[in-house]
C-alpha cells in the first residue's frame, strides 16, 4: 500500500481529444465544465466524461474533425477565462518595468527626481495628439498612465537599481582573479569631500571590467588616515577580498602619497593588505611636465587680454559682432581656467586665430597694442601654441575608457621619441612640426632674422620638457619591461632579467617564470598564434601558470585616475547648485546608475515587489 500510494500519475496527450480534458498547473480539467480530477488516472477521466458528458460522445465523433474544433473551441475559451484574471496583474507589471527603464534613462542623463512627473506630463501629451484618432489610443493612453514616475516613486527605483547594479559588482569581485583600483578626492556643491574609487578586474579567460566601486564621503578632514580608515572600513563592511587586489592609482596629492601618514603608506602598513604596486596617474603627471614650459611672459598678457575683453558685457558684446560682422573663424574667445587639462593650448590657439580681430577691437578702443605687434614676442606666442597643442594631443591620447597601461606608455614613449625629433629640427631652424610659428614667420618678414636667435630658447625648451618626463615617470619605466613582455612574449629579451622584473613586481617565484618563458618561446603551437588579440587565453593556465599570473595583473592595472575624474564631473552635474541637499547616499545610487556599464535585472526587480499601477 505505501509503494501504492508513492506512485506518481501524469496527463497524457490524447486525453484531450479522446475524454475532453487537459492539464492545468499539474491539475487534469475538464474542458466542458471545468472540473478537476483529483488523480489523473485513466479510468477516472474516462469516468467522469461518459457519465457527465456522454452527449458529447456522440455529438462530436471520435476522430472527426468537428470533435477537433470542438477542443480547440473550449480550449481558447478557458485561456480567455484564464487571462481575465491575469491581465491587470500583468499589465502592473509592464508599467512597473517601464517605470524602471523610464527612471534609468533620466538618471543616465542626470536629471533630477522630479523631473520624472514632467517626462510622463509630456509623453501623455505627445500620445494624446499623435492618437487622438487612433483605434486603440484609449487603450495606448491608459496604459502610459499606468507608469509611476513620481519624484518618490524614482527615489525607490533608482535605490533598487542601484542595489541591483551592486549584488552585480560584488558577484564579479568574487568571481574575478585580480582587481586594481584608483581613487581620488573632490568637493561637491555642498562642500562635502567626496572619494572616489573605481575597480578594474580581470577575469579567468582575461576579460576585463571597470565600474564604480564607491562614493565615499569624507565629513570632517582628508587626512592620508581619514581617507584610508574610510576605504578600510568599506572594504570590510563589503567583505572585498583584498588578496586579489594588484594596485592603486592616485593623483600626487601628500594626503595620498605622503610618505609616513600618506593613504598609501598607511595600506602598505596594514598587514590585511598584500603586497601591491602604486603609481602616481600617468594624465597629472603629464600636466606638471607641462609647467616646466614657463613662458609666463606670453601667458599672463594673453589672459589679461582676454580677460579685459570679456570682464564687461557690453564690451563682450560688441567684440563678438565684430567677429560675426568680419566672418572670423571663431565668434569668441576662451576664458582660461588652469585646473582644467586643455585649456591653456585651447585659448591659446583660439587668441592666436583671432589675433587680427583683437588688434583691430583694441584699437578701436584706443588701447596699446604694441606688445600684439612685437615680432619676438608673437614667435614666442607661436611657439607656446604649437607645444602646447602637442602636450594636448598626448593628454587626449591618454584620456579614456579602457584605456591600458601599454596604451599609455607607447603614447608616451612616442612623445618623447617626437620631442627629439622636434629639438632636432628647430636646431636646424626648421619648423616643420610648428604650423604657428610657420604663419608667424609667413606673416611677418623680418621675423626670421629673430627666429634664427629664438630657435635656439625653443630648442631648449624643448629639452627641458623631455628631461622632466624622464624624470617623472620612473615608476613607469620600472613597469615598461613587464607590460611589453606581456604585450609580446616572444620579443628577444634576457630571460633572467625579466624573470626576476616580473617575479618582484607581482610577488612571483623567478625560477618558476624563468622556466616558463623559454617554455612558452619555444611552444610553436602558441607562436603560430601569437598576434591573436586574445593570445593569452590561448595559453594554458596549469603550464604557465606564472606567465598567465603576471599577464592577467598586467591587464588589470589602471594607467590614470581618468575614470574618477570624469565621474566627478558627473557628480557635479548631479548634485547642482539647485541639488545641494542631495543626500550622500542618493547621490551615490544616481551616480552608480549614471556612469555603470551593467544593465539592471528588471524582470527580478519586477517580481522582488508588488507592482501597482499609477495613483
Amino acid at each position: 500500500m505505501a509503494e501504492k500510494r508513492k506512485r506518481t500519475y501524469y496527463f497524457h496527450g490524447e486525453w484531450e481529444q479522446e475524454f475532453f480534458f487537459t492539464t492545468v498547473k499539474d491539475a487534469c480539467v475538464c474542458l466542458i465544465c471545468r472540473a478537476t480530477v483529483a488523480i489523473p488516472k485513466r479510468h477516472n477521466v474516462e469516468r467522469h466524461f461518459k457519465t457527465c458528458h456522454a452527449s458529447y460522445h456522440a455529438n462530436y465523433p471520435p476522430g472527426s474533425a468537428l470533435r477537433v474544433e470542438k477542443v480547440s473551441e473550449l480550449k481558447a475559451g478557458l485561456c480567455k477565462q484564464q487571462s481575465f484574471f491575469t491581465r491587470p496583474a500583468k499589465k502592473s507589471q509592464k508599467a512597473t518595468e517601464a517605470s524602471f527603464r523610464a527612471t534609468e534613462h533620466l538618471i543616465k542623463k542626470k536629471k533630477a527626481f522630479t523631473d520624472g512627473d514632467l517626462f510622463k506630463e509630456t509623453m501623455m501629451i505627445v500620445l494624446n495628439t499623435v492618437l487622438k484618432d487612433e483605434k486603440y489610443g484609449k487603450e495606448v493612453l491608459s496604459s502610459v498612465a499606468d507608469v509611476q514616475m513620481g519624484a518618490s516613486t524614482m527615489v525607490r527605483r533608482v535605490t533598487a537599481m542601484s542595489d541591483n547594479l551592486t549584488d552585480q559588482l560584488d558577484q564579479d569581485l568574487r568571481e574575478c582573479r585580480w582587481f586594481s583600483i584608483q581613487c581620488d578626492e573632490s568637493i561637491d556643491s555642498s562642500s562635502t569631500a567626496q572619494l572616489m574609487m573605481f575597480v578594474r578586474m580581470v577575469f579567468q579567460d582575461f576579460s576585463t571590467k571597470e565600474e564604480l566601486l564607491t562614493l565615499l564621503p569624507l565629513k570632517t578632514s582628508t587626512r592620508g588616515v581619514d581617507i584610508y580608515n574610510a576605504v578600510k572600513e568599506f572594504f570590510n563592511n563589503r567583505n572585498i577580498p583584498l588578496e586579489k587586489l594588484v594596485s592603486i592609482t592616485t593623483d600626487g596629492a601628500p594626503a595620498m602619497t605622503g610618505r609616513h601618514a600618506g593613504f598609501i603608506a598607511l595600506c602598505k602598513s596594514d598587514p590585511a593588505f598584500p603586497k601591491f604596486v602604486q603609481y602616481h596617474c600617468i594624465i597629472h603627471q603629464q600636466a606638471l611636465c607641462a609647467k616646466v614650459i614657463g613662458f609666463e611672459h606670453v601667458m599672463t598678457p594673453v589672459v589679461r587680454i582676454i580677460n579685459s575683453i570679456r570682464s564687461k558685457a557690453k564690451q563682450h558684446r560688441s567684440f563678438k559682432v565684430m567677429l560675426a560682422e568680419l566672418s572670423a573663424e571663431y565668434g569668441d574667445l576662451l576664458l582660461h581656467t588652469d585646473i582644467r587639462w586643455l585649456s591653456r593650448g585651447r585659448i591659446l590657439l583660439r587668441f592666436l586665430s583671432l589675433l587680427r580681430e583683437i588688434k583691430d577691437f583694441m584699437k578701436s578702443r584706443d588701447e596699446d597694442t604694441s606688445l600684439l605687434e612685437d615680432v619676438a614676442w608673437l614667435l614666442d606666442l607661436a611657439f607656446l601654441t604649437d607645444i602646447t597643442g602637442k602636450l594636448n594631443n598626448l593628454n587626449c591620447a591618454l584620456q579614456g575608457k579602457g584605456k591600458t597601461v601599454a596604451d599609455m606608455i607607447s603614447a608616451l614613449n612616442a612623445f618623447k621619441a617626437q620631442m627629439s625629433i622636434f629639438s632636432a629640427h628647430l636646431q636646424r631652424k626648421k619648423v616643420l612640426h610648428f604650423p604657428s610659428l610657420q604663419m608667424v614667420l609667413n606673416d611677418n618678414t623680418s621675423a626670421s632674422e629673430i627666429f634664427g636667435n629664438a630657435a635656439e630658447k625653443y630648442t631648449q625648451v624643448i629639452n627641458r620638457v623631455g628631461q622632466e618626463f624622464e624624470n617623472r615617470f620612473c615608476d613607469i619605466d620600472k613597469l615598461e619591461p613587464c607590460v611589453s613582455f606581456v604585450s609580446n612574449p616572444f620579443i628577444n629579451v634576457d630571460t633572467t632579467s625579466i624573470a626576476e622584473q616580473l617575479s618582484a613586481m607581482f610577488s612571483l617565484d623567478a625560477g618558476q617564470v624563468e622556466i616558463e618563458i623559454v617554455t612558452l618561446q619555444n611552444d610553436i603551437r602558441l607562436k603560430a598564434h601569437q598576434a591573436a588579440a586574445n593570445f593569452w587565453g590561448l595559453v594554458d593556465t596549469e603550464k604557465y601558470s606564472g606567465l598567465c599570473t603576471a599577464a592577467m595583473k598586467v591587464a588589470s592595472l589602471f594607467g590614470s585616475t581618468y575614470l574618477c575624474e570624469s565621474a566627478f564631473s558627473d557628480m557635479n552635474f548631479i548634485k547642482n547648485e539647485h541639488r545641494t541637499r542631495l543626500t550622500d547616499a542618493h547621490l551615490q545610487d544616481s551616480l552608480r546608475l549614471a556612469v555603470s556599464n551593467y544593465s539592471p535585472d528588471y524582470e527580478a526587480l519586477v517580481a522582488s515587489m508588488q507592482c501597482q499601477a499609477s495613483h
